[in-house]
């Protein structure tokens, strides 16, 4: 019974270790969704490959060392000594030498390709601004600038130039490839590319204050034609109230909201928060933190440092009537 327990609690282990091992992780660079996360991947694979080789060889060797030569009965005295053996040194020091060059000059290749410009002339530039705590995305040949949301066509090169509006952060989608800081009074570089359609989840990588977990993203990735007609959408977004009850929540909205958030087409201009332009159309609010639903923008409205911990959009103590007249008039911005 004492032995079983044991056992069986090492079994419940192992057990655990497969299943969570079967588990597809949305965030994982085991995963591989471009050229980029390809590259990096089998960075990844052959040095951890080199380096479990290099282990468990000089894992053999000490073994070999101490059963090999261990104290054997009366024999005592020390053995004799190796220090100062002029081979012994210079065999050593080359074959570690000889290991590590594999290591070094493998990865050269791969390393200049990603730190190019990506290849090929059809190439969509996108400037990339972290703030405390989302992401802003501007298109600038395109005219369009939005939020959390990156809709990129597949099988197209993405160039991102990377910045920062406060603090330090750092933007990674795992499965697309990454990540690179967004540095303050920086401009830094990182392309990317998805094979393709479908959403890859991504979210600040540094450490950047109170809700730097709560910093997401996503990458939408669509065929040309649905990326055409996103650029047509946002292009000529719809702005106009399609209600009595929204016709309200837009009066409200100039009247509170329009001083830091902006939607094009309309007189707010406000560039504290993210741009609302199309905000109807997005599949989360809160830099990916809620589902964009009338029930979580209304309770985002509410009271936003309730739902995400240190948001800079304040309590601003709107009523019910109020709240259900801005989520109208948001939801129908498409």
């Amino acid at each position: 019974m004492g032995r079983s327990r044991p056992r069986r609690l090492l079994a419940a282990l192992v057990g655990a270790l497969l299943v969570a091992g079967c588990a597809r992780a949305p965030q994982s660079i085991l995963d591989p969704a471009g050229p980029v996360a390809r590259a990096q991947y089998r960075l990844f694979t052959f040095d951890v490959a080199m380096v479990t080789g290099i282990g468990v060889v000089m894992a053999f060797l000490i073994l070999y060392a101490v059963f090999r030569f261990r104290r054997r009965g009366s024999a005592g005295g020390l053995p004799p000594q190796v220090d100062g053996n002029r081979r012994l040194e210079i065999g050593w020091t080359l074959a570690a030498v000889l290991v590590l060059i594999p290591l070094a000059v493998e990865p050269i290749k791969d390393e200049f390709a990603l730190a190019a410009p990506p290849p090929g002339q059809d190439v969509l530039q996108v400037r990339v601004v972290g703030h405390q705590w989302w992401w802003e995305f501007e298109y600038p040949d395109l005219g369009i600038v939005t939020a959390n949301e990156l809709h990129i066509p597949t099988g197209q090169p993405v160039q991102l130039t990377i910045t920062s509006a406060d603090v330090l952060h750092s933007f990674w989608v795992p499965r697309l490839g990454g990540k690179m800081d967004a540095v303050p009074g920086r401009q830094n570089k990182l392309w990317l590319q998805a094979d393709e359609p479908g959403t890859y989840l991504g979210q600040c990588a540094e450490l950047c204050g109170t809700s730097h977990a709560n910093m997401r993203l996503r990458v939408i990735a669509q065929t040309a034609a649905e990326f055409e007609a996103w650029v047509r959408t946002r292009q000529n977004p719809v702005t106009q109230p399609q209600s009595d009850l929204a016709a309200r929540g837009q009066a409200k909205f100039q009247q509170t909201c329009a001083a830091c958030h902006t939607v094009d087409g309309t007189p707010a201009k406000g560039k504290v928060g993210p741009n609302l332009t199309g905000v109807g159309s997005r599949t989360t609010i809160a830099a990916g933190m809620l589902q964009n639903t009338d029930e979580n923008l209304a309770r985002w409205l509410q009271n936003p440092p309730a739902v995400k911990p240190g948001a800079l959009m304040p309590n601003l103590n709107l009523k019910k009537e109020e709240i259900e007249a801005l989520v109208a008039y948001l939801r129908g911005l498409k």
